[in-house]
């Protein structure tokens, strides 16, 4: 058996990358057979199967749960490794295979963004210990919930792009979020935010603000560049505006050149960010949208071994 880790379970969503990852699976599986990896292939038909089949996984016994696709695949697969802010199985490791369209989580750690190359870090025994972060938020219902990110999570302006971006046409492909970003810029305003990390605190304006466990989203961008994600800490980003201010930032944001700057303020958590705010603000985490503020954000240290 060439996995250190017993057989894996692959888990992939077909539809996603506009049908790109389900016309990638017949590689995927060449390439797993190719180098003596059992597996067992689980394709996902409805939102939520990640999860339900990454937690029945470890419940099962397995150990070794392998997402295929993007951000969102692995949004869900974490979701189904941890529940009631630890992991459901301490000895599980995340294996990551970025297909379709791309996967920003893989870039902090320098992965391969293709399905043939990613599978060549399947084999042998090196993890790396990953921090997860856990947001807890209110629902469209306003209900209390709690939901898991391994990548980035935010507040406010960027969490509304990422909704207006879900309702543009998929034929658009990256080009979604710039536009998406242009038509929801002139009608957001700035809110007043309340914002607690540790024993450190904010009150003032706002226009987005970023919760990084690693550091790329949105296609690249390197939105939280100080951020590792095994060392324990939440990386956070308040962008104090003027909203003009996205004009001139989006270039360096690309490069991870827009901090130190005098309209954002930051903060490091190990222990918990609270944000409240004059109104309920959107929030996402690696893309998914999920509910409003008021939020707390906290760290989970190391709860996941990834494989690298």
């Amino acid at each position: 058996m060439a996995s250190a880790f017993g057989s894996l379970t692959v888990i992939v969503n077909p539809h996603a990358g506009k049908r790109r990852v389900g016309a990638e699976i017949p590689e995927l599986e060449r390439t797993l057979q190719a180098r003596g990896l059992p597996y067992e292939l689980k394709p996902t038909q409805a939102p939520g199967d990640a999860t339900r089949f990454a937690r029945e996984a470890l419940e099962n016994g397995a150990r070794y749960v392998v997402a295929v696709g993007g951000d969102g695949t692995v949004h869900e697969v974490v979701n189904g490794m941890m529940d009631e802010g630890k992991p459901v199985a301490s000895d599980a490791v995340l294996g990551v295979v970025a297909a379709g369209s791309g996967c920003d989580f893989v870039r902090t750690f320098g992965l391969p963004g293709d399905v043939t190359r990613s599978c060549q870090h399947l084999l042998g025994d090196n993890t790396y210990p990953l921090d997860i972060g856990m947001l807890t938020y209110t629902d469209g219902a306003g209900e209390p919930a709690t939901r898991y990110f391994p990548n980035v999570a935010e507040a406010g302006l960027g969490a509304a792009v990422a909704a207006r971006a879900e309702r543009l046409p998929p034929s658009l492909g990256r080009a979604k979020y710039f536009a998406a970003f242009w038509l929801t810029l002139p009608r957001f305003g700035l809110a007043d935010v309340r914002l607690r990390a540790d024993r450190r605190s904010y009150e003032g304006p706002a226009f987005m603000i970023i919760v990084g466990n690693c550091q790329y989203y949105g296609g690249a961008m390197k939105i939280s560049p100080r951020s590792y994600p095994g060392d324990g800490v939440l990386d956070v980003l308040v962008f104090t505006g003027p909203k003009s201010d996205a004009f001139t930032m989006l270039p360096k944001v690309y490069r991870g050149e827009h901090v130190p700057h005098p309209h954002i303020k930051e903060f490091r958590v190990k222990e918990a960010l609270t944000i409240e705010a004059e109104r309920p603000l959107p929030l996402e985490a690696d893309g998914e949208i999920l509910g409003f503020t008021p939020a707390t954000f906290e760290v989970v240290p190391q709860a996941i071994r990834m494989k690298l």
